[in-house]
């Protein structure tokens, strides 16, 4: 019999290759623990542990959105750079490995994974 399940629309993808990001030459995180969420029609989105996060360059933001996949989210500013990286700080059940991690947005800062 075949199984006729769906491909799942999110994937997640633990690694341990350097993902850096940078606001200019300033480094805003660096870590050897993301996980990699790939989603269809997006491009694929390193979600760093917080703890290997600047926050202290980092302020909460005032934008909120929600992702049926995904959950609610937070978002962070830089003082120059408004919403360039957010957490789903209470995902749904299915993505709780990202809870709390941060994502960047790439055309706001520089993604480097090696």
């Amino acid at each position: 019999m075949t199984d006729h399940t769906p491909d799942p629309r999110i994937t997640l993808h633990p690694h341990t290759r350097r993902v850096r990001i940078l606001d200019g030459d300033t480094p805003v995180a660096d870590t050897r623990q993301a996980i990699e969420l790939r989603e269809p029609g997006y491009p694929h989105r390193q979600y760093v542990p917080r703890e290997d996060v600047d926050m202290s360059q980092l302020s909460v933001s005032s934008t909120v959105t929600h992702c049926p996949f995904k959950g609610d989210t937070t978002y962070y500013s830089l003082p120059d750079v408004s919403d360039l990286a957010w957490s789903y700080d209470n995902p749904i059940d299915e993505m709780q490995a990202i809870a709390g991690r941060l994502a960047f947005d790439a055309e706001k800062v520089t993604e480097e994974v090696e």
